[in-house]
């Protein structure tokens, strides 16, 4: 596996530029443009909108939630060292988010680093890799798996390793197109078991007795001697 790293200090966003007369203004990037940067902290707030917004109905359907199930462990992923946020951009808007590990991370996390130790592999674990619904079939994606495969490139990585619902057949079509193979899987069986309630069902009250009436419901007769 590939050695811990400090993550590097995260490039912040561009100024805004300074008011000019319009026949001196030369933007940077133009507005069919699409640039990438490392995230900031003043991006945490909008990169979580934006990842609801894409997960929204993917996350209706699938067993595991697609993106961090909370903004919480989302904002302290970015105080973690190992991991990679990428913003996507077009002309200010986030049009793509992704996130990678070089190496397995969390306490809670069920990679076993020991699979791919033995087929010595060094992989780089996409944890996150998300595209505006209005800019998909526009290379955004593409353009995000480049950037990925180069930043494994450069660290040594010979594998990108990603997780992708089974049912998530617009994610499957994308990545079996760019040939991404299935390495293992942890298939969610489920048995139907028949089971009773835990309270009794509603009942009827009893007709209230008369006072004279005997609480057995009998006729009152004496016992024979």
């Amino acid at each position: 596996m590939a050695t811990r790293r400090k993550r590097p200090a995260p490039t912040p966003p561009p100024p805004e530029p300074e008011s000019t007369p319009e026949d001196e203004l030369a933007p940077a990037v133009a507005a069919d443009e699409i640039r990438v940067r490392r995230i900031h902290r003043r991006d945490l707030n909008r990169v979580w909108e934006f990842l609801k917004l894409v997960f929204r109905d993917v996350n209706r359907q699938t067993l595991e939630y697609q993106r961090p199930r909370s903004k919480q462990r989302f904002i302290e992923q970015y105080e973690e060292e190992g991991i990679e946020q990428l913003v996507f951009e077009v002309d200010g808007d986030i049009v793509g988010y992704a996130e990678c590990a070089f190496e397995v991370t969390g306490s809670d996390n069920w990679i076993n680093p020991r699979f791919f130790e033995s087929r010595d592999m060094r992989p780089l674990f996409v944890e996150e890799l998300a595209s505006h619904p209005s800019y998909q079939g526009r290379g955004v994606g593409m353009f995000m798996l480049e950037q990925l495969q180069h930043l494994a490139r450069v660290r040594g990585c010979t594998h990108l390793v990603l997780e992708v619902a089974e049912n998530n057949d617009s994610a499957l079509k994308f990545y079996r197109k760019r040939n991404f193979y299935k390495l293992d899987a942890a298939i969610f069986l489920a048995q139907k078991v028949e089971s009773e309630p835990e309270l009794l069902p509603p009942r009827k009250l009893e007709r209230k007795r008369d006072e004279d009436e005997p609480e057995d419901g009998g006729d009152g007769a004496a016992e024979a001697g």
